[in-house]
């Protein structure tokens, strides 16, 4: 038999759980149906990152970005990371009580890849078929793994809207040296069967808010952001949406046609793509710049006030560079949602 579990209790929610040996204190939480604030889940982002009040640790291997010298001299610790030798007291710096309503618990699943088709020279949408429904919130993501000689798993967002779904759909930017993403392109072949786990991701649509919502995404940051509108729109809730997209060229845009159709559908929707090279190009006429500059003139002429929710789905560079845009025109540090993609380590 193995050793017995420890027991994690998080103040000052009071919450508690069973951790297994080997077991980080995070994937415990995960497996029991708690979302903690969590993001990377490898110790890169500092989603995670709380107070050990009480109790024995070990920590995996993490950044110092994410964790310094100090702070972990101050029994900071990071989830992800943490495995634990006695029980635990912890204490949550960030929480969400609506994340925390809204846990399901992560699973594992079995899937098919059924399509992959090419949406710009760079960007793809892979379509998995589930053996067993997923239930997820709008712009909550999975860990797909693909099978071979080495164990390749990758973070990806589902772009299609959420409920109990056993088809999902991926918006993937290829890379070309990525251990994933270069298989896009013949490697994986349709049928091949990939494993699931989730859902992972504290940045969904909240629901019942009142003011204008704000979506800013970049790449693959499309593929959250495309669930987070088509939930919207299905709910019913009328408010003012505005959805900045930015993108090198003309030729890095994709879903034109349909972003038209949803703003003739819905008057009170916007798509405003910005394009950071396009300072030669004629023929463009719209938005050019980085995005969260367009995002900032919008806020200053908006008039929105307090009242706007934020959700921000792309690299780091553009969440870092929009962070203290949002801050600068006052918007609500609790009602800005975001889905920073980090590079992965393996």
């Amino acid at each position: 038999m193995g050793a017995p579990a420890n027991v994690v209790r998080l103040q000052p929610v009071g919450i508690e759980f069973e951790v297994e040996e080997n077991e980080t204190v995070l994937d415990a939480a995960f497996r029991q149906g708690i979302a903690l604030p969590h993001g990377c889940k490898e110790g890169q982002c500092s989603a995670c990152k709380c107070v050990l009040t009480g109790g024995d640790v070990e920590l995996k291997k993490y950044s110092t970005f994410a964790l310094n010298e100090m702070e972990r001299g101050q029994d900071y610790i990071l989830l992800c990371r943490t495995l634990a030798y006695s029980d635990l007291e912890v204490e949550l710096l960030n929480y969400d009580e609506e994340v925390l309503s809204k846990s399901i618990p992560v699973k594992d699943f079995t899937g098919t890849v059924t399509s992959i088709s090419a949406l710009t020279h760079d960007i793809r949408r892979l379509e998995i078929s589930l053996e067993q429904p997923l239930k997820f919130w709008a712009g909550q993501y999975v860990d797909i793994t693909l099978p071979g000689a080495e164990t390749i798993t990758r973070s990806f967002s589902m772009a299609n809207s959420p409920g109990e779904s056993q088809e999902l759909a991926f918006i993937i930017k290829k890379y070309p040296n990525g251990r994933f993403s270069s298989r896009l392109d013949g490697d994986l072949a349709v049928g091949t069967r990939v494993g699931i786990k989730g859902p992972y991701g504290t940045c969904f649509r909240r629901e019942n808010k009142t003011g204008a919502m704000i979506l800013v995404g970049g790449g693959s940051g499309m593929s959250p952001l495309w669930s987070i509108l088509h939930d919207h729109l299905n709910s019913g809730e009328v408010r003012p949406v505005h959805f900045f997209y930015g993108a090198r060229t003309k030729n890095d845009l994709f879903y034109l046609d349909r972003l038209a159709g949803l703003s003739e559908k819905h008057p009170e929707f916007k798509f405003v793509p910005v394009l950071s090279h396009s300072a030669d190009d004629a023929t463009w006429h719209g938005e050019k710049g980085f995005v969260h500059e367009a995002v900032g003139a919008h806020l200053r002429s908006s008039g929105y006030g307090e009242d706007v929710d934020v959700y921000a789905c792309g690299p780091s560079p553009m969440i870092e560079a929009l962070t203290p845009v949002l801050q600068m025109n006052d918007v609500e540090s609790d009602r800005v949602f975001f889905d920073k993609f980090t590079p992965a380590t393996n």
